[in-house]
């Protein structure tokens, strides 16, 4: 198992930064490795998140010193969505049969987490996100015609897309980890605007299903102090609490969003009028 760590930047700090410190601090191009769990710790709320790309190998999800527990779960709970291909992801003694699109949110204290293909000629890939927990949630599997959904936005904002909710209130209980994925239709390419902050919370969004030759620029830093990434197919990027959170493709995309902190109400946000950026 592979992990990368990213520290907490303050604002008045971060606003200095030229583009190659913001990506060394807040973006993660690694999430996919073949026949390894490939995975980033930030500080921001103590998230983790990352990816399993088992092809001939079974990889196990292991704790360490990194976590203060052999059992990598032994204080967090985590939200798997699988993005492409076939494969079993086994958790505490049971095995979830998971295709592209079905989602599993696992619990505080369970053991033996593992992944791994059905074929390797088309193998699977898991992406992951965990919160510290303190409460053991029971595990459920989430396929996404069981997630809410939320369709949002319109065609003169090329924004139309839906919104759905695995890891949340209306679908399972958690401790603080929320989770979703959204999809965005042909010819939209904003994921959200006005853009906004969580000031309760932090959020980690992973990007994907995005056309070679595409990319997406997503928006970061304060509302007057606003920055950009330019993210690629698989890229993932940390949003601090302080940070707004929004982006545009060159073309439709999916991605994965994960938020850590204080509540898990979706709608607990500030938005940010679009005339008030800078």
């Amino acid at each position: 198992m592979i992990l990368e760590k990213r520290y907490a930047g303050h604002p008045e700090d971060v606003k200095h930064y030229d583009t190659a410190a913001l990506r060394s601090h807040f973006l993660f191009d690694k999430v996919f490795i073949p026949d390894e769990i490939s995975l980033c710790y930030t500080h921001a709320d103590r998230v983790v998140f990352g990816g399993a790309a088992p092809v001939k190998k079974e990889l196990a999800l292991v704790g360490g010193k990194d976590f203060g527990s052999d059992v990598f779960l032994d204080r967090r709970e985590i939200g798997i969505i699988c993005i492409a291909g076939k494969g079993k992801v086994k958790a505490g003694g049971t095995v979830y049969e998971m295709k592209k699109g079905d989602g599993l949110y696992i619990g505080k204290g369970t053991a033996d987490v593992s992944f791994a293909a059905d074929d390797a000629e088309n193998p699977p890939k898991f992406y992951m996100a965990s919160a510290p927990a303190h409460t053991a949630y029971p595990a459920v599997f989430i396929p996404i015609e069981k997630a809410n959904p939320r369709k949002l936005g319109d065609q003169a904002n090329v924004n139309v897309r839906t919104i759905y909710q695995y890891v949340h209130p209306l679908v399972c209980q958690s401790c603080q980890l929320v989770m979703g994925m959204t999809i965005l239709e042909k010819g939209s390419v904003w994921n959200t605007m006005p853009c906004h902050t969580h000031e309760r919370r932090m959020e980690v969004y992973f990007y994907f299903d995005i056309d070679p030759g595409a990319v997406v620029f997503h928006i970061h830093g304060a509302p007057q102090e606003t920055r950009h990434l330019v993210l690629r197919n698989e890229d993932s990027v940390i949003s601090p609490s302080w940070s707004i959170h929004a982006g545009a493709g060159t073309a439709s995309y999916t991605f994965i969003w994960a938020m850590a902190g204080e509540n898990q109400l979706f709608d607990d946000m500030d938005t940010v009028p679009a005339s008030d950026l800078r």
